[in-house]
């Protein structure tokens, strides 16, 4: 069985990630977005192993001691980090996985897996990812203010992947998006290992033919 790739997705807030991520899945069959461990509380209407494999504190800090996590980050008190097993689990069996981290956690994860294919999208303009921030129309303007900040940086980090989605349209972007996956399934060393018995039987010598 093939291998299953390892896909990084990375954006700002804002530049429309989660349901271009999330338009992907649906799209194409054999890809997945890991669930991240965190110890946040679950949510009204989050399922513990669909949103989040949802974790106290000591287990948590316990998988940090073993190694457990390609990545991990602690966020106003609450931890999330990305399971090592859970991941190689499902690449083993051929599925391609998707990790929507940020620049850090994609830093981390490439270190340990430099075959990953990492993807950043971007907003088509400053102005349209401040609309977009601010569409709720209920945030005071230093919260938006914030928001930027926070994604100016995120955005600066753009250069450390190995592509660039521009969300302009989103038609456009989800396709863009399709086809960097399809590509990928189409290489060599992946054909190879998918299509070992066909490639043998269509290379083997028919009797009689020198």
């Amino acid at each position: 069985m093939s291998q299953g790739t390892l896909y990084i997705v990375s954006a700002p807030s804002g530049a429309g990630k989660t349901s271009l991520v999330r338009e992907l899945i649906e799209s194409l069959d054999g890809i997945q977005v890991s669930v991240s461990h965190t110890t946040r509380a679950k949510r009204e209407g989050e399922v513990n192993g669909v949103n989040y494999h949802f974790t106290q504190i000591p287990e948590f800090e316990a998988m940090i001691a073993r190694g457990d996590f390609f990545e991990y980050a602690k966020v106003f008190d609450n931890y999330y980090g990305t399971s090592r097993q859970a991941v190689q689990t499902l690449l083993d069996a051929g599925q391609d996985v998707i990790l929507e981290i940020d620049w850090q956690g994609a830093r981390q994860v490439r270190e340990q897996m430099p075959a990953a294919v990492s993807i950043f999208i971007l907003p088509p303009s400053r102005s349209e990812l401040e609309r977009r921030l601010s569409s709720r129309g209920t945030d005071e303007h230093a919260v938006i203010a914030r928001r930027m900040r926070d994604a100016v940086s995120e955005m600066s980090h753009y250069d450390e992947y190995d592509y660039l989605v521009i969300n302009d349209d989103f038609t456009t972007a989800l396709q863009e998006l399709q086809s960097l996956v399809i590509s990928h399934r189409l290489t060599l060393a992946t054909m190879q290992q998918r299509h070992a018995p066909l490639l043998s039987a269509l290379l083997s010598q028919a009797p009689g033919v020198e």
